[in-house]
């Protein structure tokens, strides 16, 4: 990336780019469906993901203390409820993801192969 972190380093490759803390297809999947439901329970991340409730939470943790999403436990009822939302840092994140994973795939759909 140059001094400008929005703009991408035209000589890098795209896979440069990529966030460890983002990329993991997990954390990209708390990212995306936050991001789709603007507030998100805990237990429909882990209905929606297929995941054990520890390893759920062990990947909100990574992604709490990299500021890319606030958790808020509280209740509904009689029943203890967690609610994910991004934060701004998390939105930012998530679309520059994207962003990077669109060079890339347009990268990979203008090279030419050896066989072609």
């Amino acid at each position: 990336m140059t001094a400008d972190a929005d703009t991408p380093d035209p000589s890098a490759h795209p896979v440069t780019g990529l966030d460890e803390v983002v990329h993991q297809r997990v954390r990209l999947g708390i990212l995306a469906i936050t991001h789709e439901a603007r507030r998100v329970e805990f237990g429909y991340l882990r209905t929606q993901l297929d995941l054990t409730a520890g390893n759920l939470s062990k990947h909100l943790s990574v992604l709490e203390t990299a500021g890319l999403i606030d958790v808020e436990k509280g209740y509904e009822g009689r029943r203890g409820r967690t609610w994910i939302t991004l934060t701004t840092a998390g939105s930012h994140a998530l679309a520059e993801e994207i962003k990077r994973l669109k060079l890339l795939i347009t990268q990979i759909e203008t090279t030419r192969t050896p066989e072609e």
